[in-house]
């Protein structure tokens, strides 16, 4: 698939942007008939019109002195007004090297002038416009009042249309016209005086999205309609508050207020609203509060930070947060991971496998591998995968990279096995692949598309992730236990551990948690722990391998409470292939196990 550029992403959402408008191929319009008229009488000219730039065409919503309805975008002025979203003026068409051999010209047309419609987003729609069949110069006077025009084109335009000013559930001011206040805001100030932005979110996400689940529609209207009420009683009649997202609200903080003087105010009203909450809706109301210097800062930017500090106020003692820059470059950071793995999975050189070895405890023979997926950016290097596992592993993207994964582990195991090299390959499974259908099917296929057997194959699921949806985990696990992979039990110690979960799981190995066995040295209770981890896990059939085994004393100690097989840097640290298979070689011979 062919990555889609900054231009083409930018027109699909100008589009988009149009498109919501539902403007094109609608009836004339007598409010912007008299804009366009007065358009062509300013200006003297036989012809103007409200153009707006589709895909390809330019179709006119308004238009004086012609008779079709659109035209051709290709070498359409109006077009690259939308294009470049800035004013065109071109004095002779016949001596524009451009625009010469244009449609428009051949018809005529000898001058052009064209202001930009622009929405409160920043997307352009297409331009208002005179033309005249006559070369001739624009005036200053002449090119402001065109802009002007095109700003009562866009007043219309959302006046009629979904550009609206007030939310139809609160009765408050919409972002919208946050935007634009805040903007007439920064134009009138002088500049240097701080403000404060105030961001209430009356609900985390998940309780949102258990109320759109397990309630009535009308119970997130209720929530706004309330939440309305109660801030407008709180605030007085002389306050703004703005409904800028459909459970969020926004207020601006009166002239001199600081943070100091302003945050225990907000701390204590925040600590009002929880009780409100709690008692009447069952959510957790949290607010971010944004400094900003006035006659510098930008709406949109504002806004995006305030939501930032009030997600991170969710988890906050009293429920209110001040934007930290650190804290939302880490986001920022996690934001652009995930996006740019997309990219990462279709390329053939950032994605890359290290192989840890697993040793028999007794013999000392390596006799498996765990495949890790190891990440480097183009532009940021290596990625620890630390950061990166959980951030894919919350995301979409958990299905398609444990496929990018297997694939490269069984083509992996399959180099091996020619070499002679026979080791079980261990691959990590997200909570998404054991509710993914089909997945014991895809894993059949691998194998028998590089012709594997199935036991050289083991599958690493923890604890959790089996939680996450255990009924549909565990019917999965046993069609994989089926085909006769192996399966163990990851991180173990650290989820449910349950007596009952451990009896029910069709599961060859459980691995003790390297949490666990870090603290083994001169650690009895540790050490107790351990111990019995071992003694249950054998009782119920499994093979135990430790995680994490670092030194000699914590290896002797495993040895002793009968540990099958160890893993970590006391053998090895992750390794690339051939030096894993060097390793697995020069240690008591390649596999203890039949494969």
């Amino acid at each position: 698939m062919t990555p889609i550029t900054t231009c083409e992403l930018a027109e699909a959402r100008r589009l988009d942007a149009l498109y919501k408008l539902h403007l094109l191929d609608t009836p004339p319009s007598e409010a912007f008939d008299r804009i366009t008229r007065m358009a062509a009488n300013l200006f003297q000219l036989p012809i103007a019109a409200v153009s707006l730039t589709d895909a390809d065409r330019q179709w006119f919503k308004s238009r004086v002195g012609v008779e079709h309805t659109s035209i051709p975008r290709l070498r359409a002025p109006c077009g690259q007004v939308a294009d470049d979203s800035g004013l065109l003026v071109i004095p002779d068409l016949m001596a524009d090297d451009y625009y010469r051999d244009s449609p428009l010209a051949a018809s005529g047309i000898r001058y052009y002038a064209g202001a930009p419609l622009i929405t409160a987003d920043g997307h352009c729609l297409g331009a208002m416009c005179v033309l005249g069949t006559t070369p001739r110069q624009t005036t200053p006077q002449e090119i402001s009042a065109l802009c002007d025009l095109a700003g009562m084109v866009m007043a219309q335009i959302e006046l009629q249309h979904a550009l609206g000013r007030v939310d139809a559930v609160s009765g408050l001011p919409n972002r919208h016209q946050f935007s634009e206040d805040f903007d007439d805001l920064q134009r009138d100030a002088a500049g240097g005086e701080q403000g404060l932005a105030v961001l209430v979110n009356l609900a985390t996400p998940e309780q949102l999205a258990h109320a759109a689940r397990a309630m009535q529609s009308s119970y997130l209207d209720e929530l706004v309609t309330d939440a309305a009420r109660w801030l407008r009683e709180t605030l007085g009649p002389g306050r703004r508050i703005y409904h800028v997202a459909t459970a969020q609200f926004m207020l601006l903080s009166p002239p001199g207020a600081t943070l100091k003087s302003w945050l225990p105010l907000v701390e204590a009203r925040m600590q009002a609203a929880l009780a409100i909450a709690r008692g009447r809706h069952v959510v957790t109301p949290s607010a971010g509060v944004v400094p900003f210097e006035i006659g510098r800062a930008d709406s949109l930017a504002v806004l995006r930070q305030a939501q930032s500090a009030a997600h991170d106020a969710i988890d906050s003692p009293t429920h209110v947060a001040v934007y930290s820059q650190v804290e939302d470059a880490l986001y920022q950071r996690r934001f652009r991971l995930l996006n740019d793995f997309v990219a990462a999975l279709e390329s053939g050189d950032q994605l890359r496998l290290v192989y840890q070895p697993r040793v028999d405890v007794a013999s000392g023979r390596v006799v498996g591998a765990e495949a890790l997926l190891r990440w480097t950016h183009p532009q940021l290097g290596a990625i620890g995968p630390a950061e990166f596992i959980p951030i894919i592993e919350r995301s979409g993207l958990a299905q398609a990279t444990t496929a990018r994964v297997l694939e490269m582990a069984l083509r992996q195991q399959r180099a091996w096995r020619a070499d002679g090299i026979l080791l079980q390959m261990s691959v990590n499974v997200s909570a998404a692949n054991l509710a993914e259908p089909g997945f014991a099917d895809a894993v059949s296929a691998a194998l028998a598309r590089h012709q594997l057997p199935a036991d050289c194959l083991e599958l690493e699921i923890t604890e959790s992730a089996i939680m996450a949806q255990p009924l549909k985990a565990h019917a999965t696990l046993a069609q994989i236990a089926a085909l006769g992979v192996g399966l163990a039990i990851d991180d173990f110690g650290t989820g449910y551990s349950s007596l009952a979960y451990l009896q029910t799981m069709p599961a060859d190995v459980v691995k003790i948690d390297q949490s666990f066995i870090r603290q083994l040295d001169g650690d009895a209770r540790q050490q107790a722990l351990v111990t019995a981890m071992i003694t249950l896990s054998q009782d119920l059939g499994h093979r135990v391998v430790a995680e994490g085994v670092e030194t000699e004393a914590a290896l002797d100690f495993l040895r002793r409470a009968g540990c099958e097989e160890a893993q970590g840097y006391l053998f090895s640290a992750p390794l690339e292939a051939a030096a894993c298979a060097g390793r697995a070689a020069g240690m008591s011979g390649a596999g203890a196990r039949p494969h």
